[in-house]
């Protein structure tokens, strides 16, 4: 008998650390209480969010998760991704330096053992506030193992079953391979292997410009890779807005990226040590040899073997079926977070279990729909974006007036020398209201939630001129931009009725 894989390579002393305190099959497994007030199934995100929120206000709860305590976001997301991306920033602007005047007597080394090895301490570091330790601190009872209905108000862990009042189904997604010839023979990675990788790379092909993909192409560039960004749709990043994305494409083409579009993979194979991408790229044929395949598309909710069919709750292909309330089709279960939403962010799974809480356990009416929803992209420059975009808008027959303010003529970008970005705001016509944003700036993700804010409270582009903000930052553009249109505000008429009563004054 041969022992279990590591359950999250490699078997180094942090990852050891953080399996010592995210594996729920570390705690002696308790015995359930006659009846729970929420079982909660998925200890990402969304489970512990909803798991802490309820015991804090005194609920009987049971955490189940089969096998890591934090999810995506602790485990293969944004902890892990942040912090490479971290690196990598540090390794672009070191070989920046001479732009400033700081002269770098030697070449910058990049030390990739190192960097992974910083990051899986970070992670490490950041785990006790997701250990299963904790929420048995907090009275949860945590069980390890896969979790089934066998009944509408009844599911079973490990032989034993637990009745509940209410169940969360928080579960998440997935990486999934994506359906193409030769892939699963010639190997690849996905975000939740690449972060196991001890060596880098020299040859990199990253399949897929969404968020992930444009993120991690853009670090192993950073790190000295040659990468080649494969998308099929006509553009990167395509469900950005077109500008955004257009200044971001700029940005891995000049670090030396090649982005490949309206690329269409028909084969994948090994040969001579090597792993060969043949694609169709505008009616050409080509090879593409690299070392290493990061797929970074595709997704696929976590729904199968959870016996819902038994508990009476839909799901289909795209995850749980739920309404605004984020209530099941079985009035006692509820679910939040990747599972159940095309929002996979994990603010939005935080946001999403505080609307369980409240719809769960005291009758509440709390909706998904009225969330003012912010979402970031962390290459560099970032994008950030809240409510509508122009397109939206469009759609939805919404009249919309836009402004638009270069970070080239702010002065803390210029003296940053971050002028690679814009801030765009886009208000009904005929008002001031905010209905949409997007950032692109080396910190838009810093920058967003003052417009999130504005759109969540209804206070109009105009109100924001009025705001003081501290002199330089970067952040200056919006107030720019309420001033912009305030002086749409000043009609020939308003100028005449102004002169008229100064001169009057003289």
């Amino acid at each position: 008998m041969t022992d279990a894989p590591f359950p999250i390579p490699p078997a180094d002393e942090h990852n050891q650390r953080l399996v010592d305190l995210v594996d729920p099959a570390r705690l002696p497994q308790p015995e359930p209480a006659g009846r729970y007030n929420l079982v909660v199934i998925g200890a990402g995100t969304a489970g512990l969010v909803t798991t802490a929120g309820a015991a804090g206000l005194g609920a009987k709860v049971a955490l189940i998760e089969r096998h890591l305590m934090g999810g995506d976001c602790l485990n293969y997301g944004c902890v892990p991704s942040k912090a490479l991306l971290s690196a990598a920033r540090v390794a672009a602007t070191v070989r920046d330096a001479a732009r400033f005047g700081v002269s770098i007597q030697s070449d910058v080394r990049v030390d990739f053992a190192t960097i992974m090895e910083r990051m899986r301490g970070v992670r490490a570091d950041l785990a006790g506030n997701d250990s299963a330790a904790r929420f048995a601190g907090l009275g949860v009872d945590v069980f390890h193992g896969e979790a089934r209905f066998i009944a509408r108000n009844r599911v079973e862990v490990g032989g034993r079953t637990l009745r509940f009042s209410r169940a969360a189904i928080a579960t998440g997604a997935r990486a999934v391979a994506l359906p193409m010839a030769g892939l699963a023979d010639a190997g690849f990675l996905t975000n939740e292997t690449v972060f196991s990788l001890t060596a880098m790379p020299r040859r990199i092909a990253v399949i897929g410009a969404g968020p992930v993909g444009c993120e991690l192409a853009q670090a192993f560039r950073r790190f000295g890779a040659e990468v080649t960004l494969l998308e099929v749709m006509p553009r990167i990043l395509i469900r950005e807005d077109p500008d955004a994305a257009e200044r971001v494409g700029r940005a891995l083409k000049g670090e030396g990226i090649e982005v490949v579009t309206e690329a269409k993979i028909t084969q994948i194979e090994r040969r001579h040590g090597a792993k060969i991408i043949r694609c169709e790229h505008r009616g050409a044929v080509r090879e593409i040899a690299v070392d290493e395949i990061l797929i970074g598309a595709g997704r696929a909710p976590n729904v199968e073997n959870l016996g819902l069919e038994t508990a009476g709750v839909e799901y289909d292909r795209d995850g749980i079926k739920v309404d605004d309330h984020l209530r099941t089709t079985n009035s006692r279960v509820y679910a939040a977070g990747d599972v159940c939403t095309s929002y996979k962010f994990t603010h939005i799974a935080d946001a999403a279990a505080r609307i369980v809480i409240r719809n769960a356990l005291f009758f509440g009416r709390a909706r998904m729909s009225a969330l003012t929803i912010p979402w970031c992209v962390y290459t560099d420059p970032e994008i950030a974006h809240v409510g509508l975009s122009a397109e939206d808008a469009a759609q939805r027959g919404i009249r919309i007036r836009t402004f638009m303010q270069e970070l080239a003529q702010v002065d803390r970008a210029v003296i940053d020398g971050e002028t690679e970005g814009f801030v765009k705001v886009h208000v009904a016509e005929g008002s001031d209201g905010i209905v949409g944003a997007t950032i692109v700036a080396r910190h838009a993700s810093e920058m967003i939630s003052e417009l999130t804010f504005a759109i969540s409270h209804k206070v109009g582009l105009g109100a924001i001129a009025n705001l003081i903000h501290p002199y330089p930052t970067q952040a200056e553009a919006i107030k720019k931009l309420g001033d912009a249109y305030n002086r749409t505000r000043l009609t020939p008429r308003v100028k005449r009725i102004f002169a008229g009563w100064l001169a009057w004054r003289r």
